[in-house]
């Protein structure tokens, strides 16, 4: 067997991550998806609280939540959410000189099957939740359709990671914004 370099709480609170053989089988069951894998990552998922809570985001499944769990570690490893963005990958390369400022393809530097699972749970939340689908629809015309389905992923590790952090569900109400569906912000005017 490989060695496994292990985060030491992976999910806290979860018998089922205490053991390395048991993680590592939950590592390899998120990397290959087959018709057995489904079936046992599935029940995975539903002994894990954490992974069960990111489930209630629309789109994503048992084998996004397990892979993000997994793959990220912990919560405490980052301070804000935008560092999930640079973890996975998904932000711009950048080649600045003479105070210019040039943004090119995303730097890909994380883990390739989360940045691949994030992307299509973000198109799969654009087709069943509308709000989703405006944002989306809104930055495939502003930018080109591939950098929008990127810009949602990222948008959605971000979503998840907060889900997460604070151990709440989804909900509609807190999408898109850091003031929406707050009363009053205290900005602007009364």
């Amino acid at each position: 067997m490989p060695e496994v370099h292990l985060h030491p709480t992976i999910v806290q609170g979860s018998a089922i991550f205490s053991d390395p053989q048991a993680c590592w089988d939950a590592r390899l069951f998120a990397a290959r998806p087959a018709a057995d894998g489904d079936f046992r990552c599935r029940a995975l998922a539903r002994s894990v609280p954490a992974i069960q809570r990111l489930m209630t985001h629309p789109g994503v499944g048992a084998l996004t939540a397990l892979a993000f769990v997994l793959i990220i570690g912990t919560t405490e490893r980052f301070q804000r959410g935008k560092q999930i963005g640079t973890y996975v990958g998904m932000i711009p390369s950048e080649d600045s000189s003479a105070g210019k400022q040039r943004l090119g393809h995303i730097s890909k530097q994380g883990n390739s099957l989360l940045r691949f699972l994030l992307v299509e749970a973000a198109q799969a939340a654009a087709r069943i939740n509308p709000h989703w689908r405006r944002r989306s629809m809104h930055l495939a015309m502003r930018r080109h359709k591939s950098i929008a389905k990127v810009a949602m992923g990222r948008r959605m590790a971000v979503r998840l990671y907060w889900m997460w952090r604070n151990g709440c569900e989804y909900s509609s109400s807190l999408e898109f914004g850091s003031y929406v569906g707050q009363l009053e912000t205290g900005h602007g005017v009364k």
